[in-house]
């Protein structure tokens, strides 16, 4: 009798109308105030901002590549921080933030590579070459498409979040590699031109910071809707174990 009420509750919870939570206001606000940043960058970008005498039109790509390459990095940071987090605390929560930073991350880092290939085959005339930013850029992609295989391939398990973690902890020395590549080693890469007076122009400084505030407020935007989609994907892959341990 006790397993004829368990199963019928079990049932009557995977059957019961599920009810669609309120959007959060900060998600709004945050889409919001997105979408119009970008808009504005825009704007600044093709109309604003001044064209680079040396390498014209082009340049332009700099705008959407620095922003995406930063997430990139900040990403990886965040899935390495929840993934540690993760191990401290065992709150799945923040496993659900760092594989949902993790998606977010490939996409971001996929555009790093695009714009980057795009950008370089205009000025250097190539599409690729093994420059060292480029090289450690690329090991980054391959560490969030390593992340999230395993983290597919072990399922939504504890052993796959611990697994993750690990994996995440120890490749986020290359975010660092990164950043310091221009300074370590000659390359094609200029140095960090931010920050240094005189560098680049007021106006080009005052659009690539209005492109990144812009991109960041999109990212964190998605990163919360990527949050909620992993979260119910974890409790429905839950709800369904405990239906099929019943039956």
């Amino acid at each position: 009798m006790a397993v004829i009420n368990k199963t019928g509750t079990a049932r009557q919870e995977a059957t019961a109308p599920v009810r669609r939570p309120p959007l959060p206001i900060a998600s709004l606000l945050l889409g919001a105030l997105a979408f119009v940043g970008i808009m504005v960058s825009i704007w600044a970008i093709f109309l604003y901002a001044p064209t680079d005498a040396i390498e014209g039109l082009s340049q332009r790509i700099f705008y959407f590549h620095v922003p995406v390459a930063w997430l990139a990095m900040l990403s990886f940071v965040i899935v390495a921080l929840g993934g540690a987090v993760y191990l401290w605390r065992e709150d799945e929560r923040w496993d659900w933030l760092a594989l949902a930073a993790a998606e977010a991350g490939a996409v971001f880092t996929t555009l790093t590579l695009v714009t980057g290939s795009l950008w370089g085959r205009a000025t250097w005339g190539t599409w690729w070459t093994w420059d060292a930013r480029l090289t450690t850029s690329l090991i980054l992609w391959f560490l969030y498409v390593a992340y999230l295989m395993l983290r597919s391939y072990l399922g939504k398990t504890s052993t796959s979040a611990r697994a993750g973690a690990v994996l995440a902890i120890l490749g986020v020395i290359d975010v660092p590699i990164i950043y310091e590549s221009v300074n370590w080693w000659r390359t094609l890469h200029p140095a960090a031109e931010i920050g240094t007076p005189g560098a680049l122009p007021p106006s080009v400084v005052l659009v690539l910071m209005l492109a990144l505030v812009s991109f960041t407020l999109f990212y964190c935007v998605l990163l919360i809707q990527l949050y909620q989609l992993v979260r119910l994907q974890h409790l429905s892959w839950r709800l369904r174990a405990r239906l099929q341990a019943v039956d």
